[in-house]
């Protein structure tokens, strides 16, 4: 056995000693439990797909932690390079699942994209935590926020190039928003190109683009690498807004139901891990930060994780709305809501011509009764409403109560 080998093995043996200590069950009695009865899961290796972002971190951490076996599954993170690769992967099979962009769940479904399958949100992975990155020389001529922004494009005439990760995904949602608050319309005056998480940095400092949205830890290493700076987080646009999702087929919850609650309920206590204590946080940090998953410095991820922020122009807070995992199991339910506003952002920016029936799609996508299970199972507290009310940062309020005119209600669209 390599020396490699036997270190890391001596570390996933740590770090899940630390767990079961953190979280006070023996493993083996609650898979023990699991196997004996009919609950047992159906399929007890499952495959999961991520992308290189912090928000991955309670699928990776459910795995190397051993938290999955408590539930009886054994989860493989299996490393994907676009998001385009995720949604192929899961649609043919190749994945059972996928820490994946709420938005492409919901795209998929609806056949907006790609190639249209009935698709399923197991629950919501984390808030918050993603930021609209401006480049330096845009900055460098006053472009520091969204209103600095709208005036050099009003007082610099070019084509103006932005960034998001996926064309239904919540990246894109949440750029065409921040723009269109600021009187920017992304569809007519702006170019947006599509471009994988991990890459953002490098076109940037090529020059390929003026800006991007995308998931940590990538806006704070432009910041590190001198070539970004951050104009917004995305809690600025939507306060504890559903971000990354589990996600699955319909096909796979009706086929392999006990797996699928067992799995969620292995994430949520990962979840519930990270979010505990801050050395949790940290030891998060240091796990994903390795080349087997994000592959980048901790000090580029560990900084937001704990809300200390900084724009990259001298200015440093700490933000309360950071990056959760759990928070007392309020990020994870699957809103009906949540989903919802995505179709009606899909609606704005021309992705869909008509109306859907916006309850029924969401209805059929999230998993409401899973989750249920899957929170018993984990001890997670489940909120009394399927729905949630919030204010974005334009004071337009999304209840979820009249999506039809809600989604017709902006002044700038498609």
């Amino acid at each position: 056995m390599t020396d490699l080998l036997k270190s890391s093995l001596t570390r996933r043996a740590v770090l899940q000693t630390a767990a079961v200590g953190a979280i006070g069950i023996n493993p083996a009695l609650r898979a023990a439990v699991y196997a004996g009865g009919s609950d047992a899961p159906e399929k007890k290796e499952v495959k999961i797909g991520f992308i290189p972002l912090t928000d991955c971190a309670s699928v990776v951490m459910a795995s190397v932690l051993g938290i999955d076996k408590k539930y009886g599954v054994t989860i493989t993170p299996s490393k994907e390079s676009s998001w385009a690769g995720v949604r192929d992967k899961l649609v043919n099979g190749e994945l059972d699942f996928a820490h994946v962009l709420y938005g492409l769940i919901y795209g998929v479904h609806m056949g907006t994209a790609g190639p249209k399958k009935d698709m399923a949100v197991l629950m919501t992975l984390n808030n918050n935590g993603q930021a609209i990155t401006l480049s330096k020389k845009l900055a460098d001529k006053g472009a520091v926020d969204g209103a600095g922004l709208a005036k050099l494009m009003a007082a610099e005439k070019r084509e103006y190039t932005f960034a998001q990760t996926f064309p239904t995904g919540t990246h894109a949602m949440w750029l065409y928003y921040w723009l269109a608050a600021n009187g920017i319309n992304p569809m007519s005056g702006a170019k947006v190109i599509t471009v994988p998480p991990p890459q953002m940095v490098a076109n940037m400092r090529i020059g390929n683009m003026d800006g991007f949205c995308v998931g940590e830890p990538w806006n704070h290493r432009a910041i590190m690498d001198g070539i970004g700076v951050t104009a917004a987080t995305t809690q600025d646009i939507w306060k504890d807004h559903p971000e990354k999702v589990l996600g699955t087929t319909a096909e796979f919850t009706k086929k392999y139901p006990n797996t699928a609650r067992a799995v969620t309920a292995a994430i949520l206590e990962a979840g519930k891990w990270i979010d505990a204590s801050l050395s949790n946080k940290n030891q998060m940090a240091e796990t994903i930060a390795g080349k087997a998953y994000v592959n980048t410095s901790v000090d580029a991820i560990n900084q937001r994780i704990l809300g200390r922020y900084q724009n990259g122009m001298g200015k440093t807070w700490d933000d309360p709305n950071y990056m959760k995992f759990f928070n007392d199991g309020a990020v994870n339910f699957p809103y009906l809501s949540d989903g919802m506003w995505f179709l009606t952002q899909h609606k704005r920016w021309g992705l869909m011509k008509e109306h859907p029936d916006y309850l029924a799609v969401a209805k059929q996508i999230n998993q409401i009764d899973i989750y249920k299970q899957a929170a018993t199972a984990s001890k997670t507290p489940v909120p009394k409403d399927v729905m949630r009310t919030s204010k974005l940062m334009d004071g337009v309020v999304w209840d979820g109560k009249d999506p039809k005119k809600y989604a017709d209600s902006f002044k700038i669209h498609a």
